[in-house]
């Protein structure tokens, strides 16, 4: 079970994935990703994962997929401050300055929240 981006169909593991695949994509892109947050959840901008994950949840229905997502297997244990390529996230353009800084405010924030 996981969810399915409600934009782009691309599966999620969980909704905390779910949240921040649409927040990512809403930060970088300004797309159709941030059109949805802004109608389904307009004070996204100032949450969490957490909270943004939880009030997704209530409006995205889980959905079976037949993958097996790495993060649903007992013990799993892995940091989430992966080097992330530009062409992971902009189809393999290059990032302008503000993507980059966002991205690096992303990994700023991730680092954060795993110490406390």
């Amino acid at each position: 079970m996981g969810y399915e981006c409600p934009v782009c169909s691309i599966p999620q593991a969980d909704e905390s994935h779910l949240a921040n695949h649409l927040a990512f994509r809403a930060m970088v892109h300004s797309d159709d990703h941030e059109t949805y947050l802004e109608e389904t959840v307009p004070e996204w901008g100032s949450m969490g994962e957490d909270e943004l994950g939880a009030e997704l949840s209530t409006v995205v229905a889980t959905t079976e997929f037949p993958q097996v997502f790495e993060d649903t297997t007992p013990n799993h244990d892995h940091d989430h401050d992966h080097a992330i390529e530009p062409s992971m996230v902009s189809g393999g353009e290059t990032l302008d300055a503000q993507a980059q800084a966002v991205l690096e405010e992303a990994r700023e924030l991730t680092r954060e929240r795993d110490q406390s």
